[in-house]
């Protein structure tokens, strides 16, 4: 395998057929080599010096997201298109954290056609441009909303939140004072509707309420939140 040809990285065995004949079809020239689990593609992917990638978001052993960005931390210059049933807006900023500046990627959804599919392939992996799919694109215009959208640090308190970290410990490890944080759980908590229904605060603990509301509206999910957990315990052990 060369760095010009496509290493293709999806569990499911229909799927990764389908995604077979769609590369055959759309890029004839490129060689092709198949891994069914992101451990798998990880290993290939580093062995072959695979420059061009489509892998699935959520596979077993390694998501879609550790292996993209394990390598792009090595080779930013990497060209992924990310394949995925998923478009909640976890998995949409998961991705969206880890893109280097410049990179030609791709985000597009299992239900996208095969022509859309194929113009991504040629989009990402000839023409070196980025393509992402009309949903995925409408889920990062609301995220970047302002009065709507939680912004970057209001998310990481978000997620914070969700690992049951405190007010001084979010300050701690965020770099931000005490009353930031507050304020930031003040906007979370309205963002996310934690306020809204009969009693309101009265009737609810706004902190669990905030998380379950995140976890419905999928802003949180089970891999991004395992993910933020080992971040966790990595600067647990760097600063404590």
């Amino acid at each position: 395998m060369s760095a010009d040809d496509i290493l293709l990285v999806e569990d499911d065995a229909v799927h990764r057929a389908f995604l077979r004949e769609v590369i055959r079809s759309v890029l004839p020239d490129r060689a092709l080599i198949e891994a069914a689990d992101g451990e798998e593609g990880e290993r290939l992917a580093r062995s072959h010096g695979a420059r061009a990638i489509v892998v699935d978001l959520q596979m077993p052993r390694r998501t879609g997201v550790d292996l993209a960005r394990s390598l792009w931390r090595d080779r930013p210059e990497t060209s992924i298109i990310f394949w995925s049933n998923y478009a909640d807006e976890a998995y949409v900023r998961g991705v969206s954290r880890i893109v280097p500046a410049g990179a030609a990627y791709g985000y597009i959804l299992k239900s996208a056609s095969e022509e859309r599919l194929g113009l991504a392939l040629k989009g990402v992996f000839v023409e070196g441009q980025c393509v992402i799919d009309r949903e995925i694109r409408g889920v990062q215009q609301k995220a970047a909303n302002r009065s709507e959208g939680l912004s970057d640090v209001e998310y990481e308190v978000l997620v914070d939140l969700a690992l049951g970290l405190t007010d001084r410990m979010i300050a701690e490890r965020r770099g931000l004072s005490l009353r930031t944080v507050q304020n930031r759980l003040q906007q979370v908590y309205e963002k996310v509707g934690a306020y809204q229904g009969v009693g309101g605060s009265d009737l609810f603990n706004l902190r669990t309420r905030a998380v379950s509301l995140a976890l419905m509206r999928r802003l949180l999910n089970r891999a991004g939140l395992d993910q933020a957990e080992a971040e966790l315990q990595a600067w647990l052990a760097r600063h404590r």
